[in-house]
């Protein structure tokens, strides 16, 4: 008895179904698909003076913070901090045009006032604009990160020539990488927009200046 042939188009229609439904099986038994995405690490966010700190989801957190991005305890003592902090590298660039040899040490000593006074007086235009003094309680301005010690200072004052050039670029690098910590932190402790903002600034702009004065040295 000779044996019936499978007609062709039925061949063709099982040949397309199965990849399908292979599709189909692999997906539903495939459990990473149904799980949720990642909602990131925990964040830590101080709370206003007499409150606790909180631990959010890092989505919960940028929420929050879209929604009220009233400034935190952090967010006002990092103002308040590197108004300090600015300023004695104010006070370090004022020393470069009568004591520095180096014609790229008077220029980068240009640069930072430049840069570094309009930046306190934005510090001060925010703090006054949440009714907040510049000067807070509780601070030891001689214990933030990267500050010259006042006998650090007097050394400076003293020296002369290349001296000079080479011990003003030490101090202010480590001045600089101070100022990058205290953004950094900033940026993940506070709530405002604008101070995340400057901190984004001072951490571009001085990551910058660092490589310079690495290569002057």
């Amino acid at each position: 008895m000779p044996l019936r042939r499978t007609p062709r188009t039925f061949l063709a229609a099982l040949a397309l179904t199965a990849p399908v439904l292979l599709g189909v099986t692999g997906c539903d038994a495939d459990p990473a698909a149904k799980s949720p995405a990642p909602s990131g690490p925990s964040v830590l966010v101080p709370g206003a003076p007499g409150e606790e700190n909180r631990t959010l989801s890092a989505a919960d957190a940028n929420k929050q913070r879209a929604e009220d991005d009233s400034p935190n305890t952090a967010d006002v003592a990092y103002a308040r901090m590197m108004i300090q902090h600015h300023g004695q590298a104010l006070d370090m660039t004022e020393l470069v045009a009568d004591r520095a040899e180096s014609t790229k040490v008077k220029r980068l000593a240009e640069r930072i006032a430049a840069s570094q006074g309009p930046e306190i007086g934005a510090m001060r235009g925010w703090l006054e604009s949440y009714g907040k003094s510049e000067r807070g309680t509780g601070h030891d301005h001689a214990a933030m990160p990267g500050m010259a010690t006042e006998a650090q200072l007097k050394k400076l004052r003293a020296a002369r020539g290349s001296a000079f050039d080479q011990l003003f670029l030490t101090l202010m690098i480590t001045h600089h990488e101070g100022a990058l910590s205290m953004a950094t932190d900033v940026k993940a402790q506070g709530n405002n927009i604008r101070v995340e903002e400057m901190a984004d600034d001072t951490i571009a702009q001085q990551t910058s200046e660092i490589t310079r004065m690495r290569d002057m040295l």
